[in-house]
């Protein structure tokens, strides 16, 4: 996060702070997968193992193509809120990014972000503006994924039972909205949002200045207010194709490890995976507590017997959208350095 923000972040120790929340979270999410599993039943990892012998080379090109696209929306709204971004610098911003926050304590990943912004003449206050902005439309667009699954349920004539709960979702999606635009409306509702809600955080830490809040959320809103009426539309388009084409990946692991359409339609994947979704807030994608309510949303679609295979195609899954953009962000970073050296000879 920037320090526009999360106006007092020195004071708050974010590196330290930031790996106890990332440590806490994924203990959370440890039990809670623990827990699902459970709930669906015992594994047979020796017809999963069988199940990956189904992967042919073509597959892992096509996956990397999806993934690729995956990545490419991902990064779109750098693009859209930041005057003078191509696609081809938001993607390498976004995966270097993605890099960062993996492998080294926070804020590393914003420190890269700043210094490719500023390489490509990018002041830092537009380009974190731009980054809390692209921040802010994914979270829109994950807490809202819900919204579609309950259509889907709907058409099929399926009670939601406890997905209902999923409603909170939705409800986090439009309090992010609403914030959001009552911010760049203007300097007043910006600077009455940003005293209200540093107070609220006040509460809980006290070192929080709420006029330094209000005074963040006006230098904000000024760096963002020229481009969010034709960005934030295209953005928030950018992030639902960002989620169609992450859908379309796990439909392509399943199907290549022998979950057959038979078994779990599309329209079952779908509903598993928009409900699913709003856990990725968890770290890592939400590895593990995601995968666990795909599956058990699978299993209950397809009966025990497509279990085995569902956990070979979720892994095959998590190998793509996880570990393969770890890998494009190392070749991001290394084709931005060789950027700066040559600008740097020129």
């Amino acid at each position: 996060m920037s320090t526009q923000e999360i106006p007092d972040v020195s004071a708050a120790r974010p590196g330290r702070r930031a790996w106890i929340t990332r440590i806490v979270l994924l203990v959370v999410a440890a039990l809670s997968t623990v827990t699902v599993v459970r709930l669906v039943g015992r594994v047979d990892w020796d017809v999963a193992r069988d199940a990956l012998t189904h992967l042919s080379w073509w597959h892992a090109i096509v996956l990397l193509a999806v993934v690729l696209v995956r990545q490419i929306l991902l990064a779109m709204p750098l693009k859209f809120f930041i005057r003078g971004m191509t696609f081809y610098r938001a993607t390498i911003n976004d995966l270097g990014a993605t890099l960062m926050y993996l492998i080294a304590p926070p804020p590393s990943d914003i420190a890269l972000r700043v210094a490719m912004f500023k390489s490509w003449g990018v002041s830092a206050a537009k380009g974190l503006a731009g980054t809390v902005m692209n921040s802010l439309t994914f979270y829109v667009a994950r807490f809202s994924a819900p919204l579609v699954g309950f259509v889907l349920l709907l058409a099929v004539g399926e009670s939601p039972s406890f997905r209902w709960l999923e409603l909170l979702s939705i409800a986090i999606a439009v309090a992010v909205l609403v914030t959001v635009l009552m911010v760049v409306r203007s300097d007043r509702l910006a600077r009455t949002v940003g005293t209200r809600s540093g107070r609220i955080v006040r509460r809980f830490r006290r070192t929080v200045d709420p006029d330094r809040w209000a005074d963040a959320c006006q230098n904000f809103r000024a760096d963002i207010a020229d481009r969010f009426h034709s960005g934030f539309p295209l953005a928030v388009l950018s992030q639902v194709g960002h989620m169609v084409v992450d859908l379309a990946a796990l439909t392509l692991c399943l199907r290549f490890v022998g979950v057959s359409s038979d078994q779990v339609g599309f329209v079952w994947i779908a509903i598993a995976y928009l409900f699913a979704f709003p856990f990725t807030v968890f770290p890592l994608w939400g590895i593990g507590i995601v995968d666990a309510l795909i599956l058990a949303a699978l299993v209950e679609a397809g009966g025990h017997e497509v279990e085995a295979a569902a956990v070979a195609g979720l892994m095959v899954w998590r190998v793509f959208t996880v570990a393969v953009p770890v890998l494009l962000g190392a070749i991001a970073v290394a084709m931005w350095r060789r950027e700066v050296a040559g600008q740097g000879r020129a």
